[in-house]
C-alpha cells in the first residue's frame, strides 16, 4: 500500500482480507459493499481505503464509485487509524546532534522505529521524543516530518512547532531539504547517474516497495555516485556509494538501488545478502540541510558513521 507522508513510512498493516462476492450478488458500489463486509469501519474511512489505493477488485487498485458484481474478489489491506496509534512518552536512547527555537536534528540509531504503527506500538523515536520533549504532544506527530527505515541510521529533523512543522513539510514538498545518504552494495558501480523511477507499494508482497506496476506510485528520484569500489571474501565486489534524494519515499535508495541491479548488503527484502558480519541494511544518513523556520538560515548537520558501518568499511579490500 502506498506511503502516507513525505519520508520512510509504514503505517500499513501487513494482512490483507479477501473476499469473493457470491455468484448471485447484485452489482453494488464498491464502498457499499465493503460497508457491510467489515461493518468495524465507517463508510469514510473504507473510502479513504480506496481512494489511497489500499483496495484491490480482481488484482487491480480500484476506485471509490467502482460497481462490483457477482465472483468478482475484493483484497483491503485494513489501515491503522491515526486515533489508535499510540503516542504515549517513553524513555528511547537517541541522541540530539543539535536544537533551535523552532527545530531539534537528531541521530537516529539502526534497529530504533521512527513512528508507532503496525507491530511497533512502542519505544519508538516518537516515543522518545515526547518523553524528552513533552511539549510536542501539542504538534501533530511529535514534530516528525520525514522519517527513515528501522534499520537505516542517521540524521532526521523533527519540528517544536506547529508552524515550523508546516515550513519543513513545504520545503520537502519543494525539494529544498538536502539529505545525502551513504550505502553499500553489491557489485561493481562505476559510473554516477539519476534514477527517475515511480515507487509504490509492490501489488504482490504489501511490505515491499516497487517500480515495477506499483498500487498508488508516486515520483521518486535518486541521485547516486559511487566513491570506491573494494571486494569482500566471501561475498564478491562492493561499491561504496553516496546518494541523494530529491525526494523521500518508503524504501527509495533500497528500491531504486536494487532496480540498478546493485541492491544494498544485508537488505534481504530487496535482493541483499548479509555478508562480512553485516546484518541490517547498509544505509545511514549522514548529511543534512533545510532553512530555519523563522530565519531561513541554511543549517546544515553531519554525522559521523556508527560503529557498525565502521567496521563494515574496515574488512572489505578496497581497490587502491
Amino acid at each position: 500500500m502506498p506511503d502516507t507522508n513525505i519520508e520512510q513510512d509504514s503505517l500499513t498493516a501487513s494482512t490483507s482480507q479477501s473476499f469473493r462476492r457470491p455468484l448471485k450478488a447484485r452489482p453494488e458500489r464498491l464502498d457499499k459493499v465493503l460497508a457491510k463486509l467489515i461493518p468495524e469501519h465507517s463508510r469514510s474511512r473504507l473510502q479513504g481505503w480506496i481512494e489511497d489505493g489500499h483496495v484491490l477488485v480482481n488484482g487491480s487498485v480500484a476506485r471509490v464509485r467502482q460497481m462490483v458484481g457477482p465472483g468478482d474478489e475484493i483484497t483491503v489491506w485494513p489501515q491503522v487509524a491515526p486515533e489508535d496509534l499510540a503516542f504515549s512518552p517513553e524513555p528511547v536512547d537517541f541522541q540530539v546532534i543539535d536544537e533551535g527555537d523552532g527545530w531539534i536534528v537528531v541521530f537516529k540509531p539502526a534497529g530504533l522505529v521512527t513512528h508507532p504503527g503496525a507491530g511497533n506500538w512502542s519505544g519508538t523515536l516518537l516515543n522518545g521524543l515526547l518523553y524528552r520533549y513533552p511539549e510536542l504532544a501539542r504538534v501533530p506527530r511529535a514534530g516528525i516530518v520525514h522519517r527513515l527505515d528501522k534499520d537505516t541510521s542517521g540524521l532526521l529533523v523533527v519540528a517544536r512547532t506547529e508552524q515550523a512543522q508546516t515550513h519543513l513539510v513545504r520545503q520537502l514538498q519543494a525539494r529544498t531539504v538536502s539529505r545525502e545518504y551513504v550505502a553499500l552494495v553489491h557489485g561493481s558501480l562505476s559510473s554516477a547517474g539519476r534514477i527517475d523511477l515511480p515507487i509504490g507499494r509492490d501489488a504482490r508482497v504489501p511490505v515491499r516497495m516497487s517500480t515495477d506496476r506499483p498500487i498508488a506510485p508516486k515520483p521518486a528520484i535518486t541521485h547516486y555516485e559511487p566513491q570506491r569500489m573494494g571486494r569482500l571474501e566471501p561475498g564478491g565486489q562492493v561499491t561504496e556509494v553516496v546518494c541523494r534524494l530529491e525526494t523521500g519515499r518508503t524504501h527509495q535508495i533500497r528500491v531504486h538501488m536494487a532496480c540498478l541491479g546493485h541492491p544494498l548488503i544485508a537488505d534481504v527484502l530487496y535482493g541483499g545478502k548479509e555478508i562480512g558480519g553485516m546484518s541490517r541494511q547498509m544505509l545511514h544518513a549522514r548529511a543534512l540541510a533545510f532553512d530555519e523556520p523563522g530565519t531561513e538560515r541554511r543549517l546544515s548537520f553531519a554525522a559521523p558513521m556508527p560503529p557498525d558501518f565502521v567496521q563494515a568499511l574496515e574488512v572489505i579490500q578496497w581497490e587502491s
